[in-house]
């Protein structure tokens, strides 16, 4: 009987860390995600003839917030 309750309170705190990690692998995919979109419209935008020169600062914004950043990016700029 031990052994039956030793291992449901392991496989439950085993399913806790797993969710513990799990939060943080989401959050890194979303500003990966983020990150691609922004950079290819920011892109797509100087393809338009926009004339945004593309900085460190502007790249960090526009990956950082997606689309609203290039959004924003572009409203500085003009």
């Amino acid at each position: 009987m031990e052994l039956v309750v030793a291992f449901a309170v392991g496989l439950i705190v085993l399913c806790l860390i797993g969710k513990i990690v799990a939060l943080p692998m989401k959050l890194l995919w979303k500003m990966i995600t983020n990150s691609i979109v922004g950079a290819v419209l920011l892109w797509v935008v100087n393809l338009f003839g926009a004339g945004i020169q593309i900085t460190f600062l502007k790249a960090l914004i526009a990956g950082l917030f997606g689309i609203p950043g290039v959004l924003i990016v572009v409203l500085m700029s003009l």
